[in-house]
């Protein structure tokens, strides 16, 4: 069935009213629980995780996810309204910072290795080149030259339920590697190059990341 078809028969929701036709209301205790800063336990997840995905959205609506990694305790926590990200060495598209730049309004989602649930943090971040924290952020002897400043407006304990239906955690759930496409092989097929170009394409992009993460 293809798009055309699928939509001849869809049900589009347009209006709240129209939603919680479908979803009721959560229990009241459910919009409750966001507290608005940083507790001590929050603290800890935050100090343990080594994972986060940064969502950030332009002046036009148009959004965007990007992973962030290091080793647990890089992310510093200042005080129970801010936290700091270093920002480490990438493609240079700079696509987060710049939506930042324009819109400061941020989602993050930290993740630790093993655990199901998630801490969720919304607020609004800034974009910095220099401050005092700037020495705490260096990994391996690499001082980033950016960081995001985020000013924690919302904060909540998202449930396992996602991960555990992905069984994200689970190896008997993991695919063969061999039948999911390299990079090497999605960059061929994206920019419609001859297929011989993959083995050095995969190759390049595993020098580059054991080579320049920091």
């Amino acid at each position: 069935m293809d798009a055309a078809t699928a939509q001849q028969d869809m049900r589009v929701i347009s209006t709240l009213d129209e939603l919680r036709e479908v979803v009721p209301e959560p229990h009241p205790s459910l919009w409750e629980k966001d507290i608005g800063r940083i507790d001590p336990t929050a603290r800890t997840f935050i100090e343990t995780s080594p994972f986060l995905l940064l969502a950030t959205s332009a002046p036009d609506g148009t959004c965007d996810v990007t992973p962030r990694g290091d080793p647990a305790g890089s992310v510093l926590v200042l005080d129970e309204h801010t936290i700091v990200i270093a920002d480490r060495r990438g493609n240079r598209r700079l696509d987060g910072l710049r939506n930042v730049l324009a819109n400061p309004h941020v989602g993050l989602l930290f993740v630790v290795p093993g655990r199901s649930d998630t801490l969720r943090v919304n607020g609004t971040a800034q974009v910095v080149s220099e401050a005092p924290f700037f020495d705490r952020l260096v990994v391996e002897g690499s001082r980033p030259v950016l960081a995001l400043v985020v000013r924690v407006e919302e904060l909540f304990l998202h449930c396992a339920k996602a991960f555990l239906r992905a069984g994200l955690w689970d190896p008997a759930s993991w695919p063969d590697r061999a039948a999911v496409p390299s990079p090497g092989e999605m960059v061929r097929s994206m920019r419609d190059l001859d297929a011989s170009v993959v083995p050095e394409i995969d190759a390049m992009l595993e020098r580059d990341a054991a080579q320049n993460r920091y």
